[in-house]
């Protein structure tokens, strides 16, 4: 861990994270108010055949709670982190471990705002953000996610086989974690920012980090992403193609007819088509790289 300690040091020296108290001490159960009610398309997706549920994971003040799918009886099993939409860790995010898990992974998604605040009582978006997670600093993120990368080795997973999978708030942590962590293989970030203003928690935006990263990552983005434009999207191609490295081989695809959380089945914002072959590319990039 003193490793970990000291990149983070490097990547966020003015503000390492305060210990506190944790908020959410357990995974709400369903979806959160702000999304409700869900489509009737929403996908649901059984654990037949899996060990899933709710885990605790040790943490560096506390225990953080998360979702874990993974085959029943399975071992030595590739690993996915799967990061939370703004929504937190609900139904759809535990839908989605499931869904790894049926492949063959051993999937987790851990509850990265436990400390901030419980965004699944929440009626709003703008609430959620204002409230919880613009009080989320990005170090704080980084060594949770290295600390549920450690779970996972101790529970049946393969620490060398590591990716990690984000939407929304975490497509932005995956091109981060993808500069952070030097265990991970591959990431894929869905509609994740990559430009922005910056704060004291969070200091870095994707397209500062480009030239840093230790894993290649694919990034896919709607055509039609009011908050995400092509502008933005630019200037990452950029700062990829100006880069070497894991920086060079990573890539950003454009979905043209799809907007914001096109992958979010229990939204009117799905689009299935891009959907699933987004889906199956991000499987592709996760075999390309050994995971």
């Amino acid at each position: 861990m003193k490793f970990a300690e000291d990149h983070l040091k490097s990547l966020y020296p003015e503000q390492p994270f305060s210990r506190r108290s944790f908020v959410v001490t357990a995974l709400a159960s369903g979806f959160a108010s702000a999304v409700l009610p869900v489509s009737a398309q929403t996908i649901t997706t059984g654990s037949q055949g899996l060990t899933a549920g709710e885990v605790s994971i040790p943490v560096a003040d506390g225990k953080m709670p998360a979702y874990r799918a993974q085959p029943a009886g399975g071992t030595d099993l590739p690993v996915v982190l799967v990061v939370q939409e703004i929504f937190g860790v609900h139904e759809h995010i535990k839908d989605l471990c499931r869904r790894l898990a049926k492949l063959g992974y051993l999937a987790v998604a851990p509850e990265l705002y436990a400390r901030q605040g419980d965004v699944s009582k929440y009626s709003s978006p703008a609430e959620i953000m204002d409230k919880v997670v613009s009080r989320v600093p990005d170090a704080q993120v980084m060594s949770d996610l290295d600390a549920t990368a450690a779970w996972a080795r101790s529970h049946a997973g393969n620490g060398k086989r590591m990716a990690i999978t984000g939407f929304c708030w975490g497509g932005r942590i995956v091109w981060l974690y993808g500069a952070h962590s030097p265990d991970l293989k591959a990431g894929v970030a869905w509609y994740g920012q990559l430009v922005g203003t910056t704060s004291d928690l969070k200091p870095k935006n994707p397209v500062d980090i480009a030239a840093s990263l230790r894993a290649p990552v694919l990034g896919q983005y709607g055509g039609r992403d009011q908050g995400i434009t092509e502008e933005a999207r630019e200037s990452m191609r950029v700062a990829l193609r100006n880069a070497q490295g894991a920086a060079a081989d990573s890539r950003i695809l454009v979905y043209p007819d799809a907007g914001h959380g096109f992958n979010a089945d229990y939204r009117p914002s799905y689009s299935k088509a891009d959907a699933e072959l987004a889906w199956e590319r991000m499987l592709d990039w996760f075999h390309r790289y050994g995971v």
